[in-house]
């Protein structure tokens, strides 16, 4: 099976492609990827040398490169994970978001519907949900869609427009919404790998508001064996809804990794709240579970001490990000290779 990943350079996209490659012997995958601030081919260079492996450097926003792309690979599988996904940057400036987010979906699925793909997976977010109440139920995927970020609108709208493509023209699309993702390669931006690596290097960790924010928490591998489980099972024109029924608050969350990392609270520092900050999220992982017979494998203060280990292990791939470095291995390694690679699978 020819698979299309998009964001394949990403945290939860290159443990996909990964968990795909290890999992699959007859799968081969082409990874798109834009390269932005997020996306990082060091996440992948244990997979560079696989022949079932390609990379293309792209904009799914940008017809002609997506467009000449399904020409030259006959792709049964779309797999878009591609997405500007940080709710603070979003909240800075949305225009990238709704470019990728909204724009570059669009542009998949008219690809996809042109060029007869079998299945559509759009990977979403629980974010498009909204915010619950302490004692509201989980989210279930009839849910309102209720988003109060600009990034999360952003896939709220890119949601709509895969159900749209599904009933107006018969594109065989699947929505996947999952909770917070926790694992290795995670861009330390977000919660979990900011606080491991500041705390690593005795540096503040900063908490919004009180702390007192509630996520479902999700390990990556988790969420990659149910996507895996969607592309060979899930109807098409369904939502799936993935989540560890795991909600923690994040001051507990990093009092977590503090613990395991036997570094002070004192390092706790309260930031001011960011605008429109959503209280708690939590999902109802029932209907994939009952129809695909998915269950997580991982619960989060379990997994802490192992996934620690692993951002102590790879201390040079993180202190690469965070000076900046990363991003020059694009050109040092794929540079070097003619501008006229394709996505061709190698051994095909």
């Amino acid at each position: 099976m020819r698979v299309l990943v998009t964001g394949g350079a990403g945290f939860i996209g290159s443990n996909f492609i990964r968990h795909a490659l290890q999992v699959h012997a007859d799968w081969y995958i082409t990874n798109l990827d834009k390269l932005t601030y997020a996306g990082n081919l060091e996440n992948l260079r244990d997979i560079e040398g696989d022949s079932r492996y390609s990379f293309v450097k792209g904009d799914i926003a940008d017809r002609q490169v997506v467009d000449s792309l399904f020409k030259e690979n006959h792709f049964d599988v779309v797999v878009n994970f591609a997405a500007e996904s940080h709710v603070d940057r979003s909240i800075l400036d949305p225009a990238p978001f709704i470019d990728t987010n909204i724009k570059g979906t669009q542009v998949l699925l008219e690809a996809a519907r042109h060029h007869g793909i079998s299945k559509f997976v759009q990977v979403s977010t629980d974010e498009v949900y909204g915010s619950l109440g302490p004692g509201d139920p989980p989210f279930i995927e009839e849910s309102l869609l209720q988003p109060n970020s600009p990034y999360a609108a952003s896939k709220a709208a890119a949601d709509m427009m895969v159900r749209a493509y599904c009933r107006t023209y018969g594109l065989p699309t699947i929505v996947t919404r999952c909770s917070n993702n926790y694992g290795p390669y995670q861009f330390p931006e977000k919660l979990i790998p900011l606080m491991i690596t500041n705390a690593l290097e005795d540096k503040p960790l900063p908490v919004y508001g009180d702390g007192q924010n509630v996520r479902d928490w999700i390990h990556v591998e988790d969420h990659c064996r149910a996507i895996d489980l969607v592309i060979q099972g899930g109807q098409a024109g369904e939502v799936y809804n993935i989540g560890a029924s795991c909600e923690m608050k994040n001051l507990d969350v990093v009092r977590a990794v503090l613990g395991v990392l036997g570094k002070p609270e004192s390092l706790i520092t309260f930031v001011p709240d960011r605008p429109g900050h959503d209280r708690r999220y939590a999902i109802d992982a029932t209907k994939i579970s009952k129809e695909l017979g998915w269950k997580p494998r991982y619960r989060l203060l379990d997994a802490l001490p192992e996934l620690v280990r692993w951002y102590r292990d790879n201390e040079t791939w993180w202190r690469r990000i965070k000076a900046g470095e990363y991003k020059n291995y694009y050109e040092k390694v794929y540079s070097r290779r003619s501008a006229s690679v394709t996505a061709s699978p190698k051994g095909k």
